[in-house]
């Protein structure tokens, strides 16, 4: 046998091996799955206690009573897929300690060698409950645990039973927190005992979907009510100081309260908490959605330096409606009986892509943003969409999957591997799709049909209703008749810029760019850190030269630069954002040399760039109708 014949051997063996590991685990997971009949009831309960209170090591210690239904095997499963990231990212290497009694007896577990979040016991006979213990090491994870305030993801803190809905999972939690330590979350408080909070009595299902936020520096106003059901907003804080919300700023949530009823009709929920966290440890800017809650993560400074925070003032709108789109309404192959059966994202363009579109507009109809700092805001979408290269290999159908391979994983090259555009992309599809509902009913009929209709609760508080595509054509086409269908396809399909803006002409706008930069897109770079130079020579840079990102095939990429790049000198001077901002902006009449430093050894090269600065702008069309300013504005 040669070389090359071995090695090709021994490579189809091992494709082989791979290929049986891959049936294996889906084996695993489809028996799971398989086994879930949807009314399964669960005769008892789970009785959970967390105790929070150990920040200097960042542990929750958990213990679960879980009551039994049959002797003999039972498969345990500690979570591993994440509603908030629609991927497996929740890691059960942070579980340790693990151990099982039964009848006063440890009893051993073992470990699925391929879903590796599934624990296999043997239940004795004559058990009635057994109790699980573990800790769960929180040192990696975001600060959850500090002086100031705590945060309770409730999915990474137990472990239920295979083959049962988590609907159908009845669960008595409990929570014990550090002294003065107040907390928020949906759930409702049945009794205090010292620090222990001792929640009503609810389902798997729902404990997950209700975190708890505890702290010590805190406020709370009334928002405004949704046909009966409250809505309230909790303020958490690192720093006493950080406590100011004006009456002002609770006006226009209350504004957005109201105009988010006029879009989508009844809440889908019984009360609602949005809650925001003040802290600049937490991500800021991120946040995440549930059906009576929102996770809205803000910087430390929001609301006492609310005129820098244009990046920011649509998160918790985003988060709100949600509870529509994303938790009453789900994607069918996103929806999933409990948090261990794989799912797929093929409709995170509507989840995630129309909610943000909605973020953009109902910001500006509660003045939130104002009307130009909305289309300020919109031209930094359509200037990332109209150019991101990796369209031409990689479409927005193929970017929804994004969460499941992605998630976890730094991107070198941003606009060319795409990452969760249907974030971006999204609000333009959709801006389309309203402009058309406006040119073919003379401007009788907007998205606000469309979503009133598709997101009606009819009543149905707490429950959840899916979709597929030909349900969203279906509602587009109960609004007026057209192709819906071929219209979705072609932006979730193409492969061409000019597509995927297109809704911004049929609204009557078009995007152009000019040599200083938006206030707006000012404090973007702020935030970030860097000089956004994309849109000229296709470069981020943070002020210490070093390259955050490259434009791919664009004039810093075939100079040579690459993300981690640093430049030391700009035409010979050092670096600062001043030198390279100017030399690019004469750029248009002279040359451009960069002296950069990668892979350990110093090059200079001349960018070949004569464009100067380049910054998004929006800007009318003239002679086409405005649907953009009527979408924007606030309903009666």
């Amino acid at each position: 046998m040669t070389y090359l014949t071995r090695t090709l051997f021994l490579l189809s063996l091992f494709a082989l091996a791979q290929f049986r590991l891959a049936i294996a685990q889906h084996d695993v997971i489809a028996h799971i799955s398989a086994s879930l009949p949807p009314g399964r009831p669960f005769q008892g309960q789970i009785d959970l206690s967390v105790t929070a209170t150990d920040m200097n090591h960042q542990i929750f210690v958990v213990r679960e009573i879980i009551t039994i239904q049959t002797r003999g095997p039972l498969t345990l499963l500690y979570p591993e897929w994440e509603p908030g990231s629609h991927a497996p990212t929740a890691s059960v290497a942070e579980l340790a300690g693990l151990i099982i009694h039964a009848n006063d007896q440890r009893i051993e577990w073992l470990r699925d060698p391929i879903q590796t979040h599934a624990f296999h016991i043997e239940v004795p006979a004559g058990t009635k409950t057994i109790s699980v213990e573990f800790e769960f090491l929180a040192l990696r994870s975001a600060a959850l645990l500090r002086p100031g305030m705590i945060e309770v993801p409730w999915h990474r803190l137990l472990v239920y039973p295979a083959n049962y809905s988590l609907k159908n999972l009845p669960v008595v939690a409990r929570l014990t927190l550090p002294e003065g330590m107040h907390p928020f979350t949906s759930l409702d408080v049945a009794k205090t005992e010292s620090h222990t909070f001792i929640f009503a009595p609810t389902t798997l299902d729902d404990l997950v979907d209700a975190p708890v936020y505890a702290g010590r520096y805190w406020l709370q106003r009334e928002l405004g009510q949704n046909d009966g059901a409250p809505v309230r907003l909790d303020v958490l804080a690192d720093r006493a100081n950080q406590i100011s919300v004006t009456q002002d700023e609770v006006k226009k949530l209350h504004d957005m309260i109201t105009q988010t009823k006029l879009v989508f009709g009844p809440a889908p929920f019984h009360h609602y908490d949005a809650i925001l966290t003040l802290s600049d440890v937490l991500s800021p800017g991120g946040g995440i959605e549930h059906t009576e809650e929102g996770e809205n993560n803000l910087p430390a400074d929001y609301f006492t330096n609310l005129p820098d925070q244009l990046m920011n003032r649509d998160l918790v709108v985003h988060e709100y409606v949600h509870a529509w789109n994303g938790r009453f309404r789900q994607p069918a192959d996103l929806w999933s009986p409990n948090l261990n059966t794989p799912v797929r994202d093929s409709m995170l363009w509507v989840y995630e892509g129309q909610t943000e579109f909605w973020g953009r507009v109902l910001a500006a109809r509660a003045e939130l943003r104002t009307y130009q700092e909305t289309l300020d805001r919109l031209a930094m979408d359509a200037a990332l969409v109209a150019n991101r290269k990796g369209r031409t290999w990689k479409t927005l159908a193929d970017s929804n999957n994004d969460p499941l391979y992605m998630a976890g994983h730094p991107i070198a090259w941003r606009d060319w591997q795409r990452r969760e555009d249907y974030y971006p992309e999204g609000v333009l599809l959709w801006l389309d799709m309203d402009a058309r509902l406006q040119e073919i009913s003379g401007g009788q009929r907007t998205l606000d049909d469309f979503a009133h209709l598709f997101f009606a609760t009819h009543g149905a508080v707490g429950k959840i209703s899916t979709y597929t595509f030909e349900d969203v054509c279906s509602a587009l086409n109960a609004i007026i008749k057209d192709d819906w269908a071929a219209r979705l396809r072609r932006h979730l399909e193409s492969h061409y810029d000019n597509d995927a803006v297109a809704g911004l002409a049929r609204a009557g706008w078009r995007l152009v760019y000019k040599d200083s930069p938006t206030e707006t897109f000012r404090q973007d770079e702020t935030e970030s850190g860097v000089s956004n130079l994309d849109y000229s020579i296709g470069l981020q840079v943070r002020s210490d030269g070093t390259v955050r990102s490259v434009v791919w095939d664009g004039p810093a990429f075939i100079a040579g630069l690459a993300p981690g790049s640093r430049i030391t000198a700009v035409n010979g001077q050092p670096f600062t954002f001043e030198t390279i901002e100017h030399a690019v902006n004469l750029a248009q009449s002279s040359t451009l040399s960069l002296t950069f430093e990668v892979n350990n050894m110093v090059q200079t090269a001349v960018v070949d760039y004569h464009g100067g600065l380049r910054y998004p702008y929006l800007e009318r069309i003239p002679d086409r109708i405005d649907r953009l300013t009527p979408l924007l504005a606030a309903r009666k």
